[in-house]
Formats: C-alpha cells, sequence, structure tokens
C-alpha cells in the first residue's frame, strides 16, 4: 500500500516523438474487485484470468482472505478462488487495510452489512479523507450500524445485521458504488431488494451477478430510469471469469496517441461496455480518430481493440449527463482538452470532488502551473485549448496521491515544451502498475 511515511517518487514527463506499437492495459478495475467478493461467496472453485494486480484489487484480496476465502494466484497469473458461500464470511481477526481504494471499502461495507460480524475499515491518508455516508445511511436502514471517524470517515468500524432487512433505495446522487453496496448487501438479506437509478451507471455489478446465479433483474421505464431487483437469500455458482483491459486505463496511452503529432497505437482486449465508455464517444466527438476492431463479447462484457492515430482536437461542452460513463477519465480528458482548438466547458462533475481527490480543484491548479487557461465551476471546469501548440509545461504537479491525476499530467508532459514534472508517482501502483513501461514500450519516454 501507498501510505503517507514512504518517501514520494517525483517523475518529470518530456516531449515525446510519435508514439507507435500495440499495448494492452491492465484488467477492467471494477470488474477485478467484483470478481473476487463475488467468487469469494460461491461456493466451490473460481478462476480469474487477467486479474488486475495493482494495490487496490490486492486490498480486496486479502479483506476476502481474512474472512475465510482460500485465494490463491498461479505461475501463470491465474487466480484461483474457493469460496465460503453467501453468508459464510467469517470475522475477521484484524482492521482490514483498504490502502487507497474507495470501491473496495464502499462494496466491501455492502457486503458484510448483512453478515453477523464487526469489521474495521482503515486506509491510507487519501481514502482516509473521503466521506463513507452514502454508502454507511442507506446500509444503516437495512440494520447494519457503524462507528465512524469525524465526518463519516475512515477509520469505521461497521456491525453487520443478520438477518438484515430488504432495502427498497432510490439513488440520490449517480453512484455504481452505492447501487453496488446495497446489492451486495441483499445477497444475504431475505426478501426483495430493490435499487431504482435515475440516471444509469456502470452496470458490472448487475452482469457479474446474473453470470453467477443471482436472482436479479433489471427494468427500465421510458424515462431511462432502471429498476434493479434482487432476490435473497442468494445461493451463488462458481465461474470462470476473464476480465478484459480497463477503459479507465486505456484512457491514458488513448489520449496520449491522439496528442503526441504522428502516433498510430492498438490498444488490445479493452473493455466497451456502453456504461463506461462515454470517453470514447467524447474524444471522437473533439475529432478523434478512435477505430474499433475485432469486436466480441467474453464473458458477458463486450471487449475490441483499439487503434488510435493522432488527429487535431477541437473543444466540446458535453451534456452533464454523461458524467457517470466517463466519470473517471474526466482528469486525463481535461488535459485532450487543453489541447484542443477552441474552448471545453465540463459541467455536472460535482462526483469529482469526493474522488482520489478534489479532482476538479487538483487539475485546475496542475493546470494553470503549466500553462493552461482554466476556470474552475463549482461542478465542473472550463479549459482554453492551446489550439495543438504545445503546453508551456512546469511543475511539480501535486497530485494529492491520486493515481488518475499523475498519469494525466504525464501524458501533459509528453506534449509540452519544457516537461512537466510529477510530485509522487506512487499512486500510480494502485491501478495502473505498468503504466512507465508501457509508456516506453510505445516510445513516449527515453
Amino acid at each position: 500500500m501507498t501510505h503517507i511515511d514512504d518517501q514520494p517518487t517525483p517523475m518529470t514527463f518530456t516531449a515525446a516523438p510519435s508514439l507507435a506499437g500495440s499495448v494492452t492495459v491492465p484488467g477492467d478495475k471494477s470488474i477485478s474487485h467484483r470478481s473476487l467478493m463475488l467468487s469469494a461467496l460461491a461456493i466451490g472453485h473460481s478462476r480469474v484470468e487477467g486479474l488486475l494486480e495493482g494495490e487496490d484489487v490486492l486490498a480486496t484480496a486479502a479483506a476476502m482472505r481474512a474472512m475465510g476465502a482460500q485465494i490463491e494466484r498461479d505461475a501463470e497469473g491465474v487466480w484461483h478462488i474457493h469460496g465460503v458461500g453467501v453468508g459464510g464470511l467469517l470475522q475477521p481477526e484484524t482492521a482490514l487495510d483498504m490502502g487507497n481504494s474507495g470501491t473496495s471499502t464502499r462494496l466491501l461495507m455492502g457486503l458484510l452489512a448483512s453478515h453477523d460480524l464487526t469489521a474495521t475499515f482503515v486506509g491510507d491518508a487519501s481514502l482516509s479523507k473521503r466521506p463513507m455516508a452514502r454508502v454507511t445511511q442507506p446500509l444503516s436502514r437495512m440494520g447494519a450500524s457503524f462507528t465512524s471517524s469525524p465526518g463519516d470517515r475512515l477509520p469505521l468500524t461497521m456491525k453487520g445485521a443478520c438477518p438484515a432487512v430488504p432495502l427498497d433505495y432510490r439513488l440520490p446522487v449517480a453512484s455504481a458504488q452505492v447501487k453496488s453496496a446495497i446489492l451486495l448487501a441483499g445477497l444475504n438479506t431475505p426478501g426483495i431488494t430493490r435499487v431504482v437509478e435515475p440516471i444509469p451507471t456502470r452496470d458490472h455489478s448487475e452482469r457479474m451477478l446474473k453470470g453467477f446465479g443471482a436472482d436479479l433483474s433489471v427494468e427500465i421505464e421510458a424515462d431511462g430510469t432502471r429498476i434493479i431487483t434482487l432476490v435473497g437469500e442468494a445461493e451463488l455458482q462458481p465461474q470462470n471469469i476473464v476480465v478484459p483491459g480497463d477503459p479507465s486505463s486505456a484512457a491514458f496511452p488513448m489520449v496520449a496517441a491522439l496528442l503526441v503529432p504522428g502516433s498510430q497505437v492498438t490498444i488490445a482486449n479493452v473493455g466497451l461496455n456502453a456504461t463506461r465508455a462515454g470517453l470514447i464517444d467524447l474524444l471522437r466527438e473533439m475529432g478523434g480518430s478512435i477505430e474499433v476492431i475485432n469486436a466480441r463479447e467474453v464473458g458477458g462484457e463486450p471487449v475490441g481493440d483499439l487503434i488510435v492515430t493522432a488527429s487535431i482536437l477541437k473543444g466540446v461542452e458535453p451534456d452533464p449527463a454523461r458524467a457517470p460513463s466517463m466519470i473517471d477519465e474526466y482528469p486525463v480528458a481535461f488535459v485532450a482538452a487543453a489541447f484542443a482548438r477552441g474552448r471545453s466547458i465540463f459541467r455536472g462533475l460535482d462526483e469529482l470532488r469526493v474522488k482520489e481527490s478534489d479532482r476538479i480543484a487538483t487539475m485546475a491548479q496542475g493546470l494553470r502551473a503549466i500553462g493552461v487557461s482554466v476556470e474552475e465551476l463549482e461542478d465542473g471546469i472550463v479549459i482554453e485549448g492551446s489550439g495543438g501548440a504545445p503546453l508551456t509545461g512546469g511543475g511539480p504537479i501535486a497530485t494529492r496521491l491520486d493515481h488518475r491525476i499523475a498519469m494525466s499530467f504525464a501524458v501533459a508532459g509528453l506534449v509540452s515544451k519544457n516537461g512537466v514534472t510529477i510530485d509522487d508517482m506512487r499512486p500510480v501502483a494502485t491501478s495502473f502498475p505498468t503504466f512507465l513501461p508501457l509508456l516506453q514500450q510505445l516510445g513516449g519516454m527515453a
């Protein structure tokens, strides 16, 4: 885990010649987390190929081990999980260290809310600043109880309820993590748990729960509202899972290839789930050349290979309703906008204020430091593009222990006059441990 008392690792990224080659990105983080959790709740042996072996996902694996699941990685990189069954998780003997992973924390709170056990969640300095109330409030209505640090933050101790009370919950804010936490709690809750989702968010939990055999249905109303119904108590069947490449990680080589003149890069085996593909749509609207080839379906998830060619981009003003489909990709989208012709206006991004850092404020500050004209809005940002001219560069950029901020400014450095210095590249290991070797492979680093 990246803890605050470790030594920062600053790094400078400088202008790159054209990028070329074919690369793969690590497995999808959202699917990796869920595959470990649901495999641990199935009875029998599940195998997972392509699991993201970043610190966030390893925190989930460690937590499930601490509660009785057998989890091993073989020499070929395939993970084998022997589950304990829904309701079979054991009391952890020590606190569950979530590192920097908000997904692990919120989903595990849901998973444990309907088990008769007590668990304490701890995390690093960044995670300990993130509010948990949006998850603890609905889970409290199901019978779980929470004792948290001031501001509903970690360290936090929860006591599950068994039997828990089924919940009918309308999401007040678009959040796949909140939706997933409630559905996971519903697995060991007798009766019907229902989540109403006015704005669709990533649907990996629904797809995977169905794949494991849960009695789950999704109804879509005329206005697009999704009603997700889960019948507990569930019995999950073990599965063989192949995790597609993470579109949130593919975002970085994708934007780099669009911005560095003369580049053409192929990114293989990228997950193209419609609830996650917002960045590809946005970059195409900006004039980006992104071609999907070899489209296919793997384990219920759409997958394809992307051919990305350097392009002249123009400013955009995307519909705020698109935000959930690319919420993690906005930082690198801001870098693309900084290099485009004209002004870009991004709104409806309140969720970015409570990520690993306040991503609106952190990106605005960093973009100004490298010569970009930026206006920060309460729910978004206005960026004046350079028209394709290299950004001035500078730094060191304060990443606030946020992996996506660090990688976004690394991409900016590749199209800068004077290079961009990042204050700390350690957080990148949480989601994209092969980021630097991948840039090197494409010719983006000496």
